[in-house]
């Protein structure tokens, strides 16, 4: 039995949070008996047309393993992806079952896309909501009309919608989904890469943020400001920002931050890291951070970054936003600081240094948490059940 995830929201096998969730997934139904088959669909320079890492096969059809110059051979290419996805399938059912197509996707096209293969290829469709499907449209107007239009074809087309989160759910439901379609499904993470032993990256103590350097989603001028003020009374203590911004100017706009309150040489930014690289700045991180502030983002979504932190059993400072709240009790296995104040976060942060003793024992606490309900393989087996019951 095949289980194809297919999209073009995320990069594979290296990327960000949407690979990680991926990974989670195909690691998980590995571990429970199938084939996983992933399809990478976007229009990347891939070295590789297929590969396979840890009992997972993937593919990224739009072939080019070099950039091309000639925009009429790049369209080709483009277009020619879509026979090609169909070819691998084909190939695939061939020889084995396919239990369902995943789509984990933002473009509508796509989508639309995903819905013609699950009718070839008579197949379950399940479309995968890790953010709010508005998101992405304006407020007003066009843009508006646009977003409810799309999410009502997801209700009509789709078998099932996975959510990430309680109010995904709710949205869902709201707009005329029925209940036996929607499915939650929590952030998951793979413990094992957090469970062995990495020699530390660097000579110095230091808190860690690991993502996307954003202001909007997850906060990262928040937390540059809450360690500007504690960083004269910890001056052991250096600041790590693992990631990188979505554009120069906002790159430029956080090292100038971090100039202005005079900690520059405080704070290290190391770009964009190798997936197998991360793991030994999370586990060798006196603290890990999370600032994100109030949105629509932090309503809907939860981060995939939490429950990595979560899985190193290291202190983790984090804001009330979203579910978060519903998972960690402030004190008990993570520290919650109000959002949208650094004076709020660095309070957390200076406690957690004061008393670095208990707080280790709340990290603890934690970790707990990703071998339950964070757990990639018992969300697996969650998913698993769902399906066949239906």
């Amino acid at each position: 039995m095949v289980y194809l995830i297919f999209g073009d929201a995320f990069t594979f096998p290296e990327g960000d949070a949407s690979t990680n969730r991926v990974y989670s997934y195909a690691n998980g139904f590995v571990e429970n008996g199938l084939d996983v088959v992933i399809i990478c669909f976007r229009n990347d320079i891939r070295a590789n047309y297929s590969g396979e890492t840890e009992g997972i096969k993937y593919y990224h059809p739009f072939s080019l393993s070099q950039k091309r110059s000639n925009f009429l051979f790049r369209r080709w290419q483009s277009i020619l992806k879509y026979y090609r996805t169909i070819t691998i399938i084909s190939d695939i059912v061939a020889s084995k079952n396919l239990l369902a197509i995943h789509c984990y996707t933002k473009s509508l096209i796509t989508q639309a896309y995903a819905f013609l293969l699950s009718i070839i290829f008579n197949s379950k469709l399940i479309l995968e909501r890790s953010e709010h499907p508005l998101k992405m449209y304006k407020n007003k107007g066009w843009g508006k009309i646009l977003g409810y239009f799309r999410v009502a074809l997801e209700i009509r087309l789709c078998s099932y919608i996975f959510c990430i989160s309680d109010y995904l759910i709710d949205f869902y439901k709201n707009k005329g989904a029925n209940i036996k379609k929607l499915f939650k499904v929590p952030s998951t993470v793979d413990v094992r890469r957090f469970t062995q032993s990495y020699p530390n990256p660097v000579s110095y103590k230091y808190i860690c943020y690991c993502g996307s350097l954003t202001k909007e989603k997850d906060g990262v001028d928040i937390l540059i400001t809450s360690f500007a003020n504690i960083a004269k009374r910890f001056p052991d203590i250096y600041l790590i920002l693992i990631g990188k911004a979505d554009t120069h100017d906002e790159h430029i706009y956080f090292m100038n931050l971090a100039s202005d309150y005079k900690i520059e040489s405080r704070v290290l930014f190391t770009g964009k890291l190798p997936r197998k690289e991360i793991p030994a700045y999370l586990c060798n991180a006196e603290i890990l951070t999370l600032a994100r502030p109030r949105s629509m983002v932090a309503d809907a979504g939860f981060p995939s970054k939490l429950t990595e932190y979560l899985a190193t059993g290291k202190p983790v400072v984090v804001t009330k936003v979203g579910e978060i709240p519903e998972f960690l009790t402030d004190g008990v296995n993570a520290f919650l600081a109000d959002p949208d104040s650094p004076e709020a976060f660095s309070d957390k942060l200076s406690h957690v240094l004061e008393n670095y003793h208990s707080a280790k024992l709340a990290g603890e606490k934690g970790k707990e948490l990703t071998k339950t309900i964070f757990n990639y393989n018992y969300q697996a087996k969650r998913i698993l059940d769902f399906l066949s019951l239906l």
